[in-house]
């Protein structure tokens, strides 16, 4: 069986199996003592969380991962006064922060959630870490961003199995 780990060799390279995607990743690279805000991608070994798509724009592509259709009401909290809301998905509500699902650019017409700091989250250390799309490869606020055409192609390779290693 074929190592069912992705990994993000550096600033600009993801590999999967045979594959090599170019990548973007946080502005400030990496860190194993991630913040939240600090512009950094998480280091380490992780599981992935579900797909996110935007129905209104995308069709479903074909994956082994669960699928969830974002809603207009779909965030994920960053929240760092709210600790039993933080790094977790939520229906947006004005009583705590969260990052809005549901955008106007491209970026969340699909993504997937890197369990980062995700089973007992530590409030503070970082939040809302995904893979998700990019057009121009700009460093993210520490998110992993691969082209459309590429994600896609990750997306049938991959599967619930799938974890992901940042160098």
């Amino acid at each position: 069986m074929n190592n069912m780990t992705i990994i993000v060799e550096d600033k600009h390279t993801l590999i999967f199996d045979d594959f090599k995607f170019k990548c973007c990743v946080g502005k400030k690279g990496f860190s194993n003592d991630k913040r939240e805000g600090d512009k950094r991608t998480p280091t380490g070994k992780y599981d992935l969380g579900s797909l996110y798509y935007r129905k209104d724009r995308k069709k479903k592509p074909q994956t082994q991962l669960k699928v969830f259709e974002i809603k207009k009401n779909m965030g994920w909290c960053d929240d760092t006064n709210s600790r039993d809301k933080y790094n977790k998905l939520v229906n947006l509500n004005p009583e705590y922060k969260a990052e809005k699902l549901f955008r106007n650019d491209y970026k969340y017409n699909y993504f997937i959630p890197i369990k980062y700091n995700w089973k007992k989250p530590k409030i503070g250390n970082g939040s809302a870490i995904f893979i998700h799309l990019t057009k121009n490869y700009k460093p993210t606020a520490g998110c992993i961003g691969l082209s459309e055409k590429d994600f896609l192609i990750m997306l049938k390779l991959i599967n619930r199995k799938t974890k992901i290693q940042i160098l």
